[in-house]
């Protein structure tokens, strides 16, 4: 009887320990986003649902969180409180070089991982304001004051009168600027030369031209014209300290699913594996190198 009694135990206990080892191979990383009405929330999604479809192959499973944007990310990951989180390219760039807000104190952990959509610097301002260009902005330089909002109020308060125009440097499309040309305020999506920003071009290499898909704000006053602006694009970055297995999985997953990944989110629609490898100002982290040398994207 005691025979009898102890095989099932065993058995049992043998499928709880195997339990308990798969368990244990899985890494959970949690990727920073940005607020859920931009860009950098789907986006994040996007990835991590590409990486959990092989969760049992990889033992890799991601989840999103809503952040505060490119700053709060890098300093999370740097604090080792995320994995994994979506930055600008000048802020990658500041942040590893030691400038800006972290001027004499570089994240020399920092990671690029691969480039994502691009940013536009979007210049929304009321038609009644009379701003066609940058230049009627910086002329009267007396008439003009700077005020700091947050992105997800800007539309309300352009909408209330109480300015005439923001700039927010977005993936488009971009709910914020989907409400704020939608209201009963008419608004200009306005378009930023190249000539206006030629020596921001050569100091920055992070800069380059762009345009604004103008189809995804058809209520824009200048819904039908080309708007040509300034911007960079959106990376993911990580730390030196995740485990290149980890990035591997994530940046192999992405990439060899490339035309699943474009349609997770219309700002994905023209990504390109070539075009994914730019904008990287941080040393690229060795488990996405693995990879790239893999597919034959670097030597």
């Amino acid at each position: 009887m005691f025979v009898k009694k102890l095989i099932p135990f065993a058995v049992a206990a043998s499928f709880a320990m195997a339990g308990a080892a798969a368990f244990a191979k899985t890494e959970f990383v949690t990727i920073g986003t940005g607020g859920i009405t931009g860009v950098y929330y789907p986006t994040g999604g996007a990835i991590a649902k590409i990486v959990n479809a092989k969760k049992d192959q990889y033992g890799v499973r991601a989840s999103v969180e809503s952040t505060g944007g490119s700053k709060f990310n890098i300093n999370a990951i740097d604090s080792k409180d995320l994995d994994f989180g979506i930055a600008q390219a000048d802020t990658q760039y500041m942040a590893y070089n030691g400038k800006g807000a972290w001027e004499g104190k570089p994240v020399k952990k920092l990671r690029a991982v691969f480039a994502l959509a691009p940013e536009a610097v979007t210049f929304v301002a009321a038609e009644d304001a009379n701003i066609k260009s940058v230049k009627d902005v910086i002329v009267p330089g007396k008439d003009f004051r700077d005020e700091k909002l947050k992105p997800a109020d800007a539309p309300r308060i352009l909408q209330d009168g109480r300015i005439d125009g923001f700039f927010y440097t977005v993936g488009h499309p971009n709910g914020n600027i989907k409400e704020a040309t939608a209201g009963k305020r008419k608004v200009r999506i306005v378009p930023i030369t190249e000539a206006e920003v030629a020596s921001l071009l050569k100091e920055a290499p992070y800069y380059s031209m762009t345009e604004i898909p103008m189809d995804q704000y058809p209520d824009a006053v200048n819904a039908k014209d080309k708007v040509k602006t300034v911007g960079m694009l959106a990376t993911l970055v990580t730390s030196a300290d995740t485990p290149d297995d980890v990035v591997y999985a994530v940046t192999k997953e992405v990439m060899t699913n490339l035309d699943q990944f474009r349609k997770l989110h219309p700002a994905l629609a023209n990504l390109t594996a070539e075009s994914m490898l730019q904008g990287l100002t941080a040393p690229i982290h060795p488990g996405a190198l693995k990879y790239y040398k893999e597919a034959g994207l670097v030597k």
